[in-house]
Protein backbone atom coordinates (compact mmCIF):
# COMPACT_ATOMS: atom_id res chain seq x y z
CA UNK A 1 0.00 0.00 0.00
CA UNK A 2 2.79 2.41 0.91
CA UNK A 3 4.68 1.60 -2.29
CA UNK A 4 1.53 2.17 -4.35
CA UNK A 5 1.10 5.58 -2.73
CA UNK A 6 4.69 6.47 -3.58
CA UNK A 7 4.33 5.45 -7.22
CA UNK A 8 1.04 7.29 -7.52
CA UNK A 9 2.72 10.36 -6.09
CA UNK A 10 5.21 10.35 -8.95
CA UNK A 11 2.46 11.69 -11.20
CA UNK A 12 2.00 14.72 -8.95
CA UNK A 13 3.67 17.85 -10.26
CA UNK A 14 4.69 18.75 -6.72
CA UNK A 15 7.21 15.93 -6.92
CA UNK A 16 9.44 18.01 -9.16
CA UNK A 17 10.32 20.52 -6.48
CA UNK A 18 13.83 20.86 -7.94
CA UNK A 19 13.51 20.19 -11.69
CA UNK A 20 16.52 19.43 -13.86
CA UNK A 21 17.41 22.45 -15.97
CA UNK A 22 18.25 22.13 -19.65
CA UNK A 23 21.34 24.31 -19.20
CA UNK A 24 22.65 22.01 -16.47
CA UNK A 25 22.25 18.99 -18.71
CA UNK A 26 24.22 20.56 -21.54
CA UNK A 27 26.94 22.48 -19.71
CA UNK A 28 27.81 20.58 -16.54
CA UNK A 29 26.40 17.10 -16.98
CA UNK A 30 28.70 14.33 -15.80
CA UNK A 31 28.33 10.58 -15.49
CA UNK A 32 28.15 9.77 -11.79
CA UNK A 33 28.22 6.40 -10.03
CA UNK A 34 26.63 6.32 -6.58
CA UNK A 35 27.61 3.12 -4.78
CA UNK A 36 25.04 2.16 -2.16
CA UNK A 37 21.30 2.85 -1.99
CA UNK A 38 21.02 3.64 1.68
CA UNK A 39 19.59 6.96 2.80
CA UNK A 40 22.79 8.86 1.97
CA UNK A 41 23.12 7.23 -1.44
CA UNK A 42 19.46 7.85 -2.32
CA UNK A 43 19.81 11.51 -1.32
CA UNK A 44 23.01 11.84 -3.36
CA UNK A 45 21.49 10.16 -6.43
CA UNK A 46 18.39 12.35 -6.38
CA UNK A 47 20.30 15.59 -5.82
CA UNK A 48 22.92 14.79 -8.46
CA UNK A 49 20.14 14.09 -10.96
CA UNK A 50 18.38 17.32 -10.02
CA UNK A 51 21.64 19.15 -10.74
CA UNK A 52 21.79 17.72 -14.25
CA UNK A 53 24.15 14.77 -13.88
CA UNK A 54 23.66 11.31 -15.40
CA UNK A 55 23.42 9.02 -12.38
CA UNK A 56 23.73 5.28 -11.96
CA UNK A 57 22.84 4.04 -8.47
CA UNK A 58 24.35 0.67 -7.49
CA UNK A 59 22.95 -1.44 -4.66
CA UNK A 60 24.39 -4.79 -3.58
CA UNK A 61 21.03 -6.12 -2.31
CA UNK A 62 17.47 -6.03 -3.63
CA UNK A 63 16.19 -3.85 -0.78
CA UNK A 64 16.99 -0.16 -0.58
CA UNK A 65 17.60 1.69 2.67
CA UNK A 66 20.96 0.37 3.88
CA UNK A 67 20.98 0.25 7.67
CA UNK A 68 17.42 1.65 7.77
CA UNK A 69 15.40 -0.73 5.60
CA UNK A 70 12.55 -3.24 5.63
CA UNK A 71 13.22 -6.92 6.18
CA UNK A 72 11.05 -10.00 5.83
CA UNK A 73 10.31 -11.96 8.97
CA UNK A 74 11.74 -15.46 9.03
CA UNK A 75 8.45 -17.11 9.96
CA UNK A 76 5.99 -14.26 9.45
CA UNK A 77 7.03 -12.28 6.35
CA UNK A 78 3.70 -10.43 6.24
CA UNK A 79 4.50 -8.51 9.41
CA UNK A 80 6.66 -5.99 7.54
CA UNK A 81 9.58 -5.70 9.95
CA UNK A 82 12.49 -3.26 9.80
CA UNK A 83 16.14 -3.96 10.55
CA UNK A 84 15.92 -1.42 13.38
CA UNK A 85 13.74 1.29 14.87
CA UNK A 86 14.39 4.88 13.92
CA UNK A 87 12.99 7.99 15.56
CA UNK A 88 12.98 11.11 13.43
CA UNK A 89 12.52 14.53 15.02
CA UNK A 90 11.00 17.77 13.85
CA UNK A 91 14.45 19.29 13.40
CA UNK A 92 15.24 16.87 10.55
CA UNK A 93 14.62 19.62 8.03
CA UNK A 94 16.59 18.18 5.10
CA UNK A 95 15.10 14.69 5.44
CA UNK A 96 11.54 15.98 5.70
CA UNK A 97 12.00 18.29 2.71
CA UNK A 98 13.46 15.49 0.60
CA UNK A 99 10.50 13.28 1.52
CA UNK A 100 8.13 15.99 0.31
CA UNK A 101 10.14 16.45 -2.91
CA UNK A 102 9.77 12.72 -3.58
CA UNK A 103 6.02 12.72 -3.05
CA UNK A 104 6.03 11.24 0.46
CA UNK A 105 3.73 13.12 2.83
CA UNK A 106 5.43 13.32 6.26
CA UNK A 107 2.07 13.91 7.94
CA UNK A 108 0.78 10.58 6.64
CA UNK A 109 4.01 8.60 6.91
CA UNK A 110 5.04 9.80 10.38
CA UNK A 111 3.23 10.03 13.69
CA UNK A 112 4.14 13.38 15.28
CA UNK A 113 4.31 13.47 19.06
CA UNK A 114 5.62 16.07 21.52
CA UNK A 115 8.98 15.11 23.03
CA UNK A 116 8.18 12.40 25.55
CA UNK A 117 10.38 9.89 27.34
CA UNK A 118 7.69 8.12 29.32
CA UNK A 119 8.07 4.93 31.30
CA UNK A 120 5.39 2.33 32.01
CA UNK A 121 4.95 3.92 35.44
CA UNK A 122 4.08 7.23 33.67
CA UNK A 123 7.22 8.85 35.11
CA UNK A 124 9.65 10.73 32.90
CA UNK A 125 9.62 13.67 30.52
CA UNK A 126 6.12 14.63 29.42
CA UNK A 127 5.79 16.55 26.18
CA UNK A 128 3.42 19.44 25.68
CA UNK A 129 0.25 18.81 23.76
CA UNK A 130 -0.17 20.47 20.41
CA UNK A 131 -0.52 23.29 19.40
CA UNK A 132 3.16 23.79 19.85
CA UNK A 133 4.86 26.31 22.07
CA UNK A 134 7.82 28.14 20.58
CA UNK A 135 11.30 26.79 21.30
CA UNK A 136 12.85 26.62 23.81
CA UNK A 137 9.72 27.11 25.94
CA UNK A 138 8.25 23.79 24.80
CA UNK A 139 11.34 21.85 25.91
CA UNK A 140 11.73 23.76 29.16
CA UNK A 141 8.04 23.39 30.00
CA UNK A 142 8.31 19.67 29.31
CA UNK A 143 11.10 19.47 31.87
CA UNK A 144 8.99 21.26 34.47
CA UNK A 145 6.06 18.91 33.82
CA UNK A 146 8.13 15.73 34.16
CA UNK A 147 6.23 13.22 36.28
CA UNK A 148 7.78 11.45 39.21
CA UNK A 149 10.57 14.00 39.50
CA UNK A 150 11.12 16.13 42.58
CA UNK A 151 11.55 19.88 42.33
CA UNK A 152 15.23 19.27 43.05
CA UNK A 153 15.42 17.09 39.93
CA UNK A 154 13.64 19.66 37.80
CA UNK A 155 15.59 22.63 39.15
CA UNK A 156 18.90 20.89 38.49
CA UNK A 157 17.91 20.10 34.92
CA UNK A 158 16.66 23.61 34.21
CA UNK A 159 19.80 25.15 35.71
CA UNK A 160 22.11 22.93 33.67
CA UNK A 161 20.07 23.35 30.47
CA UNK A 162 20.11 27.14 30.76
CA UNK A 163 23.87 26.96 31.36
CA UNK A 164 24.31 24.96 28.15
CA UNK A 165 22.32 27.54 26.25
CA UNK A 166 24.28 30.47 27.68
CA UNK A 167 27.53 28.71 26.71
CA UNK A 168 26.31 28.40 23.12
CA UNK A 169 25.95 24.61 23.46
CA UNK A 170 29.70 24.11 23.39
CA UNK A 171 32.04 22.21 25.66
CA UNK A 172 35.66 21.02 25.60
CA UNK A 173 36.11 18.54 22.73
CA UNK A 174 37.22 15.68 24.98
CA UNK A 175 34.36 16.01 27.48
CA UNK A 176 31.98 13.07 27.74
CA UNK A 177 28.21 13.31 28.14
CA UNK A 178 28.51 11.82 31.64
CA UNK A 179 30.94 14.54 32.70
CA UNK A 180 28.84 17.20 30.98
CA UNK A 181 25.84 16.12 33.08
CA UNK A 182 27.67 15.51 36.36
CA UNK A 183 25.62 18.17 38.19
CA UNK A 184 22.29 16.53 37.39
CA UNK A 185 20.50 14.31 39.88
CA UNK A 186 20.70 10.51 39.52
CA UNK A 187 17.03 10.30 38.52
CA UNK A 188 17.36 12.83 35.71
CA UNK A 189 20.47 11.06 34.45
CA UNK A 190 18.70 7.69 34.49
CA UNK A 191 15.36 8.78 33.05
CA UNK A 192 16.44 11.46 30.57
CA UNK A 193 20.15 11.74 29.80
CA UNK A 194 20.98 8.04 29.46
CA UNK A 195 18.02 7.13 27.19
CA UNK A 196 18.38 10.35 25.19
CA UNK A 197 22.11 9.84 24.72
CA UNK A 198 21.91 6.18 23.76
CA UNK A 199 19.04 6.82 21.34
CA UNK A 200 20.72 9.79 19.63
CA UNK A 201 24.39 8.75 19.73
CA UNK A 202 24.06 4.97 20.27
CA UNK A 203 26.92 5.29 22.72
CA UNK A 204 26.68 5.13 26.53
CA UNK A 205 26.96 8.49 28.28
CA UNK A 206 30.32 7.72 29.88
CA UNK A 207 31.83 7.15 26.40
CA UNK A 208 29.74 9.57 24.32
CA UNK A 209 30.85 12.92 22.93
CA UNK A 210 29.54 15.88 24.87
CA UNK A 211 30.13 18.14 21.86
CA UNK A 212 27.89 16.11 19.56
CA UNK A 213 25.27 15.61 22.29
CA UNK A 214 25.00 19.37 22.79
CA UNK A 215 24.67 19.94 19.04
CA UNK A 216 21.76 17.50 18.93
CA UNK A 217 20.09 19.27 21.84
CA UNK A 218 20.64 22.68 20.27
CA UNK A 219 19.12 21.73 16.94
CA UNK A 220 16.20 19.84 18.45
CA UNK A 221 15.03 21.21 21.78
CA UNK A 222 16.31 24.77 21.43
CA UNK A 223 15.88 25.54 17.75
CA UNK A 224 12.72 26.04 15.71
CA UNK A 225 9.11 25.39 16.63
CA UNK A 226 8.41 21.68 16.79
CA UNK A 227 12.08 20.75 16.41
CA UNK A 228 11.96 18.51 19.46
CA UNK A 229 8.84 16.63 18.32
CA UNK A 230 9.23 12.89 17.88
CA UNK A 231 8.31 11.56 14.43
CA UNK A 232 7.63 7.82 14.50
CA UNK A 233 7.41 5.97 11.15
CA UNK A 234 3.99 4.57 10.25
CA UNK A 235 5.39 2.75 7.20
CA UNK A 236 8.44 0.55 6.85
CA UNK A 237 11.78 2.32 6.60
CA UNK A 238 12.31 1.59 2.92
CA UNK A 239 8.90 3.05 2.06
CA UNK A 240 9.63 6.13 4.15
CA UNK A 241 12.13 7.54 1.62
CA UNK A 242 14.39 5.09 -0.30
CA UNK A 243 11.59 3.42 -2.34
CA UNK A 244 10.38 6.84 -3.44
CA UNK A 245 13.93 7.92 -4.30
CA UNK A 246 14.63 5.03 -6.69
CA UNK A 247 11.18 5.42 -8.27
CA UNK A 248 11.87 9.14 -8.75
CA UNK A 249 15.30 8.37 -10.16
CA UNK A 250 13.84 6.06 -12.81
CA UNK A 251 11.25 8.68 -13.79
CA UNK A 252 13.99 11.32 -14.06
CA UNK A 253 16.13 9.25 -16.41
CA UNK A 254 18.62 7.84 -13.93
CA UNK A 255 19.62 4.19 -13.70
CA UNK A 256 19.06 2.02 -10.64
CA UNK A 257 20.89 -1.30 -10.49
CA UNK A 258 19.70 -3.49 -7.60
CA UNK A 259 21.54 -6.70 -6.70
CA UNK A 260 24.63 -5.22 -8.36
CA UNK A 261 27.51 -5.48 -5.91
CA UNK A 262 30.47 -3.30 -6.87
CA UNK A 263 33.53 -5.50 -6.62
CA UNK A 264 36.24 -3.27 -8.00
CA UNK A 265 36.93 0.45 -8.22
CA UNK A 266 39.94 1.79 -10.11
CA UNK A 267 41.09 5.22 -11.26
CA UNK A 268 42.12 5.92 -14.82
CA UNK A 269 45.79 6.28 -15.68
CA UNK A 270 45.04 9.80 -16.87
CA UNK A 271 45.17 12.49 -14.20
CA UNK A 272 41.66 13.73 -15.00
CA UNK A 273 40.36 10.48 -16.43
CA UNK A 274 37.29 8.50 -15.39
CA UNK A 275 36.92 5.99 -12.60
CA UNK A 276 36.19 2.41 -13.61
CA UNK A 277 33.42 0.73 -11.63
CA UNK A 278 32.98 -3.03 -11.84
CA UNK A 279 29.68 -4.66 -10.89
CA UNK A 280 29.59 -7.67 -13.19
CA UNK A 281 30.55 -5.42 -16.09
CA UNK A 282 32.95 -2.47 -15.96
CA UNK A 283 31.86 1.08 -16.76
CA UNK A 284 33.70 4.41 -16.72
CA UNK A 285 32.29 7.33 -14.70
CA UNK A 286 33.41 10.94 -14.46
CA UNK A 287 32.67 10.99 -10.73
CA UNK A 288 32.07 8.37 -8.04
CA UNK A 289 30.28 8.78 -4.72
CA UNK A 290 30.93 6.08 -2.14
CA UNK A 291 27.61 5.87 -0.30
CA UNK A 292 28.16 2.40 1.10
CA UNK A 293 29.04 1.50 4.68
CA UNK A 294 32.60 2.47 5.68
CA UNK A 295 33.77 -1.14 5.83
CA UNK A 296 32.52 -1.69 2.26
CA UNK A 297 34.28 1.48 1.11
CA UNK A 298 37.48 0.27 2.74
CA UNK A 299 37.24 -3.04 0.89
CA UNK A 300 36.84 -1.29 -2.45
CA UNK A 301 39.82 0.96 -1.80
CA UNK A 302 42.08 -1.65 -0.19
CA UNK A 303 43.86 -2.60 -3.43
CA UNK A 304 43.88 0.88 -4.98
CA UNK A 305 46.76 3.38 -5.13
CA UNK A 306 44.98 5.28 -2.35
CA UNK A 307 46.10 2.63 0.12
CA UNK A 308 49.77 3.61 -0.22
CA UNK A 309 50.17 4.87 3.33
CA UNK A 310 53.89 5.45 2.78
CA UNK A 311 53.05 8.45 0.61
CA UNK A 312 52.65 11.28 3.12
CA UNK A 313 50.91 13.43 0.53
CA UNK A 314 48.39 10.76 -0.39
CA UNK A 315 45.05 12.32 0.52
CA UNK A 316 43.26 9.05 -0.04
CA UNK A 317 45.55 7.29 2.43
CA UNK A 318 44.63 9.83 5.09
CA UNK A 319 40.95 9.20 4.40
CA UNK A 320 41.52 5.46 4.69
CA UNK A 321 43.34 5.90 7.99
CA UNK A 322 40.46 7.93 9.45
CA UNK A 323 37.89 5.40 8.25
CA UNK A 324 39.90 2.48 9.62
CA UNK A 325 40.10 4.16 13.03
CA UNK A 326 36.31 4.22 13.44
CA UNK A 327 34.85 1.93 16.06
CA UNK A 328 31.30 0.66 15.83
CA UNK A 329 28.33 -0.05 18.06
CA UNK A 330 25.70 -2.74 17.51
CA UNK A 331 21.94 -2.33 17.81
CA UNK A 332 19.67 -5.30 18.45
CA UNK A 333 15.94 -5.28 17.80
CA UNK A 334 13.87 -8.03 19.42
CA UNK A 335 10.44 -8.42 17.84
CA UNK A 336 7.91 -10.16 20.05
CA UNK A 337 4.16 -10.73 19.84
CA UNK A 338 1.73 -10.13 22.68
CA UNK A 339 -1.73 -10.87 21.27
CA UNK A 340 -4.45 -8.48 22.35
CA UNK A 341 -2.13 -6.15 24.26
CA UNK A 342 -1.55 -2.47 23.57
CA UNK A 343 1.00 -0.21 25.27
CA UNK A 344 -0.09 3.11 26.82
CA UNK A 345 2.07 4.95 24.24
CA UNK A 346 3.43 4.04 20.79
CA UNK A 347 6.91 4.24 22.34
CA UNK A 348 7.99 3.76 25.93
CA UNK A 349 11.36 4.14 27.62
CA UNK A 350 12.47 1.18 29.72
CA UNK A 351 14.68 1.06 32.79
CA UNK A 352 17.71 -0.79 31.49
CA UNK A 353 20.40 -2.75 33.27
CA UNK A 354 22.75 -5.64 32.64
CA UNK A 355 19.85 -8.07 33.11
CA UNK A 356 17.25 -5.86 31.36
CA UNK A 357 19.09 -4.58 28.26
CA UNK A 358 16.31 -2.90 26.22
CA UNK A 359 16.12 0.88 26.51
CA UNK A 360 12.96 1.37 24.44
CA UNK A 361 9.93 -0.55 23.22
CA UNK A 362 7.77 0.38 20.23
CA UNK A 363 4.17 -0.75 19.80
CA UNK A 364 4.12 -1.47 16.08
CA UNK A 365 0.37 -2.03 16.24
CA UNK A 366 -0.04 1.69 16.89
CA UNK A 367 2.33 2.53 14.03
CA UNK A 368 0.63 0.82 11.12
CA UNK A 369 1.87 -2.69 11.91
CA UNK A 370 0.38 -5.89 13.25
CA UNK A 371 -1.63 -5.55 16.48
CA UNK A 372 0.34 -6.78 19.47
CA UNK A 373 3.70 -6.66 17.69
CA UNK A 374 6.35 -5.03 19.89
CA UNK A 375 9.89 -4.01 18.97
CA UNK A 376 12.39 -3.88 21.86
CA UNK A 377 15.56 -1.89 21.10
CA UNK A 378 18.93 -2.63 22.68
CA UNK A 379 21.40 0.09 21.69
CA UNK A 380 25.14 -0.45 22.04
CA UNK A 381 24.43 -4.16 22.47
CA UNK A 382 27.27 -6.58 23.19
CA UNK A 383 25.68 -9.93 24.05
CA UNK A 384 24.68 -12.77 21.75
CA UNK A 385 21.34 -12.70 19.97
CA UNK A 386 19.98 -15.64 21.98
CA UNK A 387 20.99 -14.11 25.33
CA UNK A 388 19.50 -10.72 24.47
CA UNK A 389 16.24 -12.30 23.30
CA UNK A 390 15.83 -14.27 26.51
CA UNK A 391 16.62 -11.25 28.68
CA UNK A 392 14.26 -8.97 26.75
CA UNK A 393 11.37 -11.40 27.02
CA UNK A 394 11.92 -11.55 30.78
CA UNK A 395 12.21 -7.75 30.88
CA UNK A 396 8.90 -7.39 29.06
CA UNK A 397 7.25 -9.72 31.55
CA UNK A 398 8.28 -7.96 34.75
CA UNK A 399 8.48 -4.35 33.51
CA UNK A 400 5.44 -4.34 31.24
CA UNK A 401 3.44 -7.20 32.72
CA UNK A 402 3.42 -9.06 29.41
CA UNK A 403 3.77 -12.69 30.43
CA UNK A 404 2.55 -14.01 27.07
CA UNK A 405 5.34 -12.50 24.95
CA UNK A 406 6.30 -14.82 22.09
CA UNK A 407 9.52 -14.16 20.17
CA UNK A 408 9.08 -13.33 16.46
CA UNK A 409 12.53 -12.39 15.21
CA UNK A 410 15.73 -10.86 16.57
CA UNK A 411 17.78 -8.66 14.26
CA UNK A 412 21.33 -7.64 15.11
CA UNK A 413 23.05 -4.87 13.19
CA UNK A 414 26.63 -5.48 14.32
CA UNK A 415 27.94 -2.22 12.84
CA UNK A 416 24.80 -0.14 13.13
CA UNK A 417 26.59 3.13 13.93
CA UNK A 418 30.03 4.45 14.65
CA UNK A 419 30.91 4.98 18.30
CA UNK A 420 30.39 8.70 18.84
CA UNK A 421 33.24 9.27 21.30
CA UNK A 422 34.89 12.52 22.47
CA UNK A 423 37.47 13.95 20.09
CA UNK A 424 36.57 11.54 17.29
CA UNK A 425 38.13 12.48 13.93
CA UNK A 426 35.77 11.27 11.21
CA UNK A 427 36.80 10.90 7.54
CA UNK A 428 35.92 13.82 5.30
CA UNK A 429 33.74 13.95 2.20
CA UNK A 430 36.58 14.14 -0.35
CA UNK A 431 38.59 10.95 -0.69
CA UNK A 432 40.52 12.36 -3.60
CA UNK A 433 39.61 14.39 -6.72
CA UNK A 434 36.48 13.00 -8.40
CA UNK A 435 35.98 10.44 -5.63
CA UNK A 436 33.68 11.45 -2.78
CA UNK A 437 32.17 9.71 0.22
CA UNK A 438 28.88 10.24 1.99
CA UNK A 439 27.13 8.58 4.88
CA UNK A 440 26.28 9.15 8.50
CA UNK A 441 29.89 8.39 9.44
CA UNK A 442 31.42 11.12 7.25
CA UNK A 443 32.61 14.27 9.02
CA UNK A 444 29.71 16.42 10.17
CA UNK A 445 28.00 17.89 13.23
CA UNK A 446 25.58 15.02 13.85
CA UNK A 447 25.89 11.47 15.12
CA UNK A 448 24.84 8.47 13.04
CA UNK A 449 21.28 9.58 12.23
CA UNK A 450 19.04 9.57 9.17
CA UNK A 451 19.34 13.35 9.00
CA UNK A 452 23.12 13.08 9.08
CA UNK A 453 23.03 10.54 6.24
CA UNK A 454 20.69 12.63 4.09
CA UNK A 455 22.66 15.84 4.64
CA UNK A 456 25.88 14.06 3.76
CA UNK A 457 24.39 12.68 0.54
CA UNK A 458 23.07 16.06 -0.52
CA UNK A 459 26.42 17.71 0.23
CA UNK A 460 28.33 15.14 -1.84
CA UNK A 461 26.04 15.66 -4.84
CA UNK A 462 26.43 19.43 -4.60
CA UNK A 463 30.21 19.05 -4.52
CA UNK A 464 30.15 17.41 -7.96
CA UNK A 465 29.69 20.74 -9.75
Amino acid sequence: HAAAQVLAGLEDASLWHHPVSASALTSASRSVAVIGAGWAGCAAAVEATRRGHRVTLFEATRTVGGRARRVSGDSTPALGLDNGQHILIGAYTETLQLMRDLGVDPKAALLRLPLTLQFMTSSGLQGLKLPLWPAPLDALAGMVRARGWSWRDKAALLRVAVGWQLAGFTCPPLQSVADLCRHLTPRVKAELIEPLCVSALNTPADRASGTVFLRVLKDSMFAGRGGSNLLLPRVDLSALLPDAAVAWLAQAGGVFRPAARVTHLAPSDAADGPWHVTAGDTQPFDRVILACAPQAALRLLADSPLANTRDAGNRGAKWLAAAQALQFEAITTVYAQSPGNRLPQPMLALPSSAQAPAQFVFDRGQLGGSAGLLAFVVSASTRSSADITAQVLAQGAYQLGLTDLAPVQTIVEKRATFACTPGLQRPGMTVQPHLLACGDYVKGPYPATLEGAVRSGLAAARALD
